[in-house]
């Protein structure tokens, strides 16, 4: 489990590539101390293993499936991806609740300077679409972001300046892909009506007994 706040830009040292999946070795100078085997790591949102910590990099293997329906099978030598350490019982939950199990890969759009700010338009998946909430929470690439605008099957992101310094949003461009986690409570809540199926809707009473209300 993670918080969506991003410890370090790391980057891509090397890569082995198989058939369909990989093994990444990835440069965590500020972060390295911090890393033992075993660990649990967000590498742009997607929760790896570090199976090797060796002087200021770490070794992580990529699954067929993580291969398959995450932007990692894109990543080359010098890539930059972020990462995160896992959330443990004394680190603040600054962002929100980022599982690092990847939902869909979108597509950057545009990236526009606004003043000292930047706004970045990504399209989703569209069975995604049921997730995504004006204001609500969102993960992009492992960070917590809020929905600025919902135009069809694309968002606004807006990206404060120390986001866009201190995460990889900085090198991303018009046609990059990114990894998309949507807030976990939507699909718990997606979940529990599947097995409401008695009722006519969700009432006061119903979120009540759920702890939503």
């Amino acid at each position: 489990m993670f918080t969506g706040l991003i410890e370090e830009v790391g980057e891509i040292l090397r890569i082995e590539k198989k058939e369909k999946s990989l093994t990444l070795e990835i440069e965590a100078n500020k972060l390295i101390n911090k890393i033992n085997k075993g660990d649990s790591i967000s590498v742009n949102g997607v929760c790896l293993t570090a199976t090797i910590v060796n002087g200021n990099s770490f070794r992580a293997d990529v699954s067929p499936e993580t291969f398959k329906k995450t932007n990692l099978k894109f990543l080359k030598p010098k890539s930059k991806v972020n990462l995160e350490t896992s959330l443990t019982l004394n680190k603040p939950l600054g962002g929100h609740i980022v599982l690092g199990h990847v939902d869909g890969v979108g597509k950057v759009i545009s990236k526009n300077r606004l003043q000292e700010f930047y706004e970045f338009i990504i399209d989703f998946p569209s069975e995604l679409g049921k997730y995504m909430v004006e204001k609500g929470s969102i993960a992009i690439n492992g960070i917590s972001l809020t929905i600025n605008k919902i135009y069809g099957n694309s968002i606004s992101l807006m990206i404060i300046p120390h986001t866009f310094e201190n995460t990889n949003l900085k090198y991303s461009n018009s046609g990059d892909f990114v990894n998309i986690e949507v807030d976990i409570i939507g699909k718990y809540v997606e979940n529990m009506l599947k097995f409401n199926k008695s009722s006519d809707g969700i009432s006061m009473d119903f979120l009540k007994k759920y702890g939503f209300a």
